[in-house]
């Protein structure tokens, strides 16, 4: 069937392509003679037009001009267009030349065929994509579909209205455009009219009866689609937006990809520049082991990873389910990785030595961690196996086996720590810190903050909670924490792990602190709904470990610049390795046998700066 469309398409096309060749060279006869041509070079004209024809044809059969949808024939379109007769013309100078020493043809001539035949092959082609655009398909009944607002005139914009035009199926109506660009004011873009800027968002909607308007500037920052959001809810009307500039990388523009606002996009940050080449360079053909690989930071991590195309990927996950569906996932996106998913536990130091020396890693990404703190407040031994004593494991083995680097994941937690959680990851810290003074392993710890939407984490929580019809549960009015989303954070983790040279804590820019309770006011907002009326809002009181601020620094360790604006490296803090060691034994023996009072107290001895809560209920007992 394509087939025969294909031959239908070449009757039609091939000899339309003949005739504006030949009108082209009639055309500059014409104008060379004032519109007379003398019968002398009405010969002229028969006798080189075989040769220009075969010529220009041959070319712009080279060239793929016979092929291709003119509805949609773009600028690179063009391009090819003026290659094609560029080269086509002087192919005919050229047989000119050696056949009649020029003298039977000007130059003139010559150069007048060529911008004629080039004026008329691209003409029609863009001819019939305008006439396609403004008259075909013929206006169809607007009754039943959205009236649409566009925020946004540039490229983005204009493709999206352009698809709403030629889509007769698509069940909106674009109204206009709304662009802060005082330029494009009271112009018109695909035939639709700028109506205003942001400011006038709320009375165009009024007066336009706008029911849906679309934000489809990719750039735009957290603040401006905030601002935007703000005029749509006042007007009462739905949004919906583009994704961002990192969801367009292959340069298309489609209504397929409008979605709803997320709190992602209202907390929005700038978009990572991330240094490929040197995040390449220690990832490209290496092996590359990631811990806690079906976690929310570690699964991110590996896809992040599998771009840099490793030589393996090896996937090291307790959870059977969370492990299966991020190798499923590796498989489809990435074939030719050798994506190698290894069941284990980072506690069992004879497994992880196994796995080292079967896959014998270079470089380590160690995202293995319990991480809910009210959890943690009653399982302190746990708290202390997995995140000190497995890390502890991974660690040793990491130097043993000579990893070229480790990079550990840490949390803005492990600061002045109120919370068993936070504190055996400072543990983990101040471990990986005194390993690396005599290995040849570089060990850099990442510190960070929360991340949107993790698993466990407080945006799921109040989708959930709002679901159910609320209430909201908020622990605290005032309480305030560091967010960051998922892949902004694991971008910057790898990029961490190619600086430094062993011992660093980096950590990285979470920006101005969010209060909990302007995001949960946003969310209900977001889902349709008004706090407090609809959905109510309730504070429950700070959990058991829990702080009212987070912090990035412990006093002392300073912030010095690095090569990079939104990662900064904490100036390390010397540790008495015997001292740690030793203290890190006697916490270890405490955590085996269970002796859940005596953890507490000797996880306080190897973090000084630990300051448990006064109702943490194992120091009750």
């Amino acid at each position: 069937m394509d087939f025969l469309l294909i031959q239908r398409r070449l009757f039609v096309i091939f000899p339309l392509q003949l005739f504006l060749v030949v009108c082209s060279l009639y055309c500059a006869f014409l104008v060379r003679f004032d519109f007379s041509i003398p019968d002398v070079y009405l010969t002229v004209f028969y006798r080189i037009l075989p040769a220009v024809i075969v010529i220009k044809l041959f070319v712009f059969g080279y060239f793929k001009l016979y092929s291709g949808w003119w509805r949609y024939v773009s600028m690179s379109d063009l391009v090819v267009i003026f290659k094609a007769n560029f080269i086509g013309s002087a192919g005919v100078i050229v047989y000119n030349f050696f056949v009649y020493r020029l003298e039977l043809v000007s130059r003139t001539i010559l150069f007048l065929d060529g911008l004629f035949c080039f004026l008329l092959v691209a003409g029609i082609r863009f001819s019939i994509r305008a006439f396609r655009e403004n008259f075909y398909p013929m206006p169809v009944n607007k009754a039943g579909k959205t009236r649409m607002l566009i925020v946004g005139a540039g490229d983005a914009g204009q493709m999206i209205a352009r698809e709403l035009r030629l889509n007769r199926k698509l069940s909106y109506d674009a109204i206009g455009f709304i662009d802060d660009d005082r330029r494009k004011q009271n112009t018109r873009f695909r035939g639709l009219p700028v109506l205003g800027t942001c400011d006038d968002i709320l009375s165009v909607c009024r007066k336009k009866r706008i029911e849906e308007v679309i934000i489809a500037i990719p750039s735009a920052t957290g603040k401006q689609i905030r601002t935007i959001v703000e005029y749509c809810q006042k007007a009462n009307v739905r949004f919906k937006k583009l994704p961002g500039v990192g969801g367009l990388l292959d340069g298309s523009v489609s209504v397929e990809q409008i979605k709803d606002v997320s709190l992602e996009d209202l907390l929005g940050r700038e978009a990572v520049r991330l240094d490929g080449e040197k995040i390449s360079s220690y990832l490209c053909g290496k092996r590359v082991l990631v811990t806690g690989a079906g976690g929310s930071i570690g699964s991110e991590l590996c896809r992040q990873i599998a771009y840099f195309c490793p030589n393996k990927l090896i996937l090291f996950e307790n959870g059977e389910t969370p492990l299966f569906s991020i190798e499923q996932e590796l498989k489809k996106a990435y074939p030719k990785l050798l994506v190698y998913p290894i069941i284990g536990d980072i506690r069992y130091r004879s497994r992880v030595e196994a796995i080292f020396d079967e896959f014998m890693p270079e470089v380590v990404f160690h995202a293995a961690a319990y991480k809910h703190v009210p959890m943690m407040e009653v399982n302190p031994a746990e708290a202390v196996n997995n995140n000190v004593r497995g890390t502890q494991v991974v660690a040793e083995m990491a130097h043993i086996f000579r990893v070229e680097r480790f990079v550990m994941v840490s949390t803005d937690k492990a600061v002045n720590p109120t919370s068993v959680m936070g504190a055996t990851k400072r543990a983990a810290e101040k471990l990986v810190q005194a390993l690396s003074c005599q290995s040849q392993t570089r060990f850099v710890t990442v510190r960070f903050g929360n991340v949107l939407g993790s698993n466990g984490s407080v945006i799921p929580t109040f989708k959930e909670q709002i679901r159910h019809g609320g209430p909201l549960t908020v622990t605290h009015k005032e309480i305030t924490r560091f967010f960051m989303t998922i892949p902004e954070a694991t971008q910057l983790v790898l990029q961490a792990g190619s600086m430094g040279n062993g011992g660093e804590i980096y950590l990285l820019d979470m920006g101005e602190p969010v209060k909990i309770l302007h995001l949960a006011e946003e969310l209900i907002r977001l889902s349709g709904k008004v706090p407090y009326d609809d959905i109510d809002i309730v504070f429950s009181g700070l959990r058991p470990g829990e702080k009212l601020y987070e912090e990035l620094l412990l006093d002392g360790e300073g912030i010095k610049p690095t090569t990079h604006e939104k990662i900064c490296v904490a100036q390390s803090v010397t540790e008495n390795d015997a001292l740690l060691n030793a203290q890190l034994e006697h916490l270890f023996e405490a955590a085996r046998k269970m002796d859940l009072r005596l953890t507490v107290d000797l996880l306080e001895k190897v973090v000084p700066e630990y300051q448990p809560a006064q109702h943490n209920s194992v120091r009750n007992l």
